[in-house]
C-alpha cells in the first residue's frame, strides 16, 4: 500500500484529471490525501452562499473518495501568480513533510490556467529527494478545458507516457464531477459528461483498455 497525494489547484481538477485513478487507489487500500491550493473568497467578489456551497461540494467529493479531511491551503483562486512563490512552496512543503507521500499527482505545467502553472512550479520544489525523501514517483495529469487549450508554440504539449486503466469507473467519476454542478455543462462544453467519457475512451484505446486516464511521468526513484 502507498501514500498518495493528489494536488488540485482548484476543487474539480482532481476529479477531471485523476478521479478514476483515485478510486483505484482507494479500492487497493492506498492512503489518499487531497491538497486543494485555492479557495473562493468574499473579498474577491464571491457571495457567502456560493462559498458555503463550494465547502459542501468539497465535503461531498471527499466522502466519495473516502478522504477524511482534505487539506485546503486557501490561497485566492485565479490569483496565484500574484502570490509570493516562497509562500506557496512553504505551504505545500509543509504538507509534504506531514504526509510523506510516496506518489504525487500534480497538474501539467503548460495548462492554460496560470494557477496550474504556478502550482506545478511550487510542487516541483517539493520533490527534491534530500528534502522530501518519501517521494518516489511524480505524475502530471491532464485537465479538461485547461490542458488542451494551451497555445504556446514553444512547448510540445501534453504527451502522456503512463496510462491507468479506469474501466468500470468512468460513470462513478462522472457522478462525482456532477457534484460540481457549476463546473460541468452540456456538450460541446469541454467539461461535459460526453467529453469526460470521450477522453477516457481515447486514452484507453491508446493503451489497450476500455477506458483510461493519462499522465506524464516526471520523476521516479526506484530503490
Amino acid at each position: 500500500m502507498s501514500t498518495v497525494l493528489v494536488i488540485a489547484p482548484h476543487p474539480d481538477d482532481e476529479t477531471l484529471g485523476c478521479g478514476g485513478t483515485i478510486l483505484r487507489h482507494v479500492e487497493q487500500g492506498d492512503t489518499v490525501y487531497w491538497l486543494i491550493v485555492t479557495h473562493i473568497l468574499e473579498e474577491f467578489g464571491f457571495e457567502a452562499e456560493r462559498i458555503e456551497q463550494r465547502e459542501q461540494e468539497i465535503e461531498r467529493v471527499a466522502g466519495h473518495y473516502s478522504i477524511e479531511q482534505p487539506i485546503n491551503l486557501k490561497f485566492p483562486t485565479t490569483r496565484l501568480d500574484a502570490q509570493p512563490m516562497n509562500a506557496l512552496v512553504d505551504a505545500i512543503g509543509n504538507a509534504f513533510q506531514e504526509i510523506e507521500p510516496e506518489l504525487v499527482y500534480t497538474p501539467y505545467r503548460n495548462d492554460i490556467h496560470t494557477d496550474h502553472a504556478v502550482v506545478f512550479d511550487a510542487v516541483t520544489s517539493c520533490t527534491k529527494w534530500f528534502r522530501y525523501p518519501s517521494v518516489q514517483r511524480v505524475l502530471a495529469y491532464e485537465t479538461l478545458s485547461e490542458t488542451e487549450f494551451t497555445l504556446n508554440p514553444d512547448v510540445s504539449g501534453f504527451q502522456p507516457n503512463v496510462f491507468i486503466d479506469i474501466t468500470g469507473k468512468v460513470e462513478e467519476k462522472i457522478g462525482i464531477m456532477r457534484i460540481y454542478d457549476s463546473e460541468i455543462g452540456e456538450h460541446p462544453f469541454p467539461r461535459s459528461e460526453s467529453a469526460i467519457r470521450a477522453r477516457a475512451t481515447l486514452r484507453g484505446s491508446t493503451a489497450g483498455f476500455d477506458a483510461a486516464e493519462a499522465f506524464m511521468l516526471l520523476r521516479e526513484r526506484v530503490s
